[in-house]
């Protein structure tokens, strides 16, 4: 996935709630939009190197949208909208083999009282895939979630239902950034989801973890991680 080529060095200054930061831009503090609800006080630290995206529309109320964040000499992709997309182009492009032999694929999908991201439809029947965005590591591995979500939860369960009923079930893990060597529930941050994530696997749904190449210029699933419950 390419990014824009004019991204605008920032510093981040202060979070106000899940999606509003004040960043730093030429001397001048700005609001910028964060994509992403979880709590990342690993990258959001005050003076933090990020990059951010120019915003357009009359309706918004920041001029820009959290990009990148830099952190120990990586960069770290803080948009948790971007690991559907990833995963739909690594499939596109035959890089992820378990999802191979199926002819369509749809987004947003509904499943039980939720919406998982995508469906896949072939010979050998449909498919459901809910995806998730992982921007902490810590010692080398990828932890899910940082804060508790029920909604996680729930997506997870729902897969297993799926499966129950004759389907296939996958969650993908996209650590967003490329120092991950593996992936593993985050027990102290919501011990709830992963013994649910534990509970789905034992009913059958698959589990899938990646890291990611990210640089200024594009973001792309680099390598499979081994998954630690």
């Amino acid at each position: 996935m390419q990014l824009p080529s004019d991204l605008v060095l920032a510093r981040f200054v202060k979070r106000l709630n899940r999606f509003a930061a004040v960043v730093e831009v030429d001397g001048r503090e700005v609001m910028a939009h964060v994509a992403n609800s979880g709590r990342m006080r690993e990258l959001l630290a005050p003076g933090c190197v990020m990059y951010l995206k120019a915003a357009s529309g009359n309706h918004r109320k920041t001029w820009y949208d959290l990009a990148l964040v830099e952190i120990e000499k990586h960069l770290c992709s803080a948009d948790a909208r971007l690991p559907p997309y990833l995963v739909a182009e690594a499939i596109a492009r035959g890089k992820l083999p378990q999802f191979r032999n199926y002819t369509t694929l749809r987004r947003e999908v509904v499943l039980g009282r939720s919406r998982v991201d995508m469906a896949l439809q072939g010979p050998e029947g449909l498919c459901y895939i809910e995806t998730k965005s992982v921007t902490l590591v810590e010692g080398g591995v990828g932890l899910f979630p940082d804060a508790p979500t029920e909604r996680g939860r729930r997506h997870v369960l729902e897969l297993a239902e799926a499966v129950e009923s004759g389907h296939r079930g996958a969650v993908v893990f996209v650590v967003q950034r490329r120092d991950a060597v593996a992936f593993s529930p985050h027990y102290t941050a919501d011990p709830a989801f992963g013994e649910a994530l534990r509970e789905a696997i034992g009913r059958g749904v698959e589990v899938y973890a990646y890291n990611c190449r990210v640089s200024r210029s594009a973001i792309s699933l680099n390598a499979e991680i081994s998954v630690r419950l």
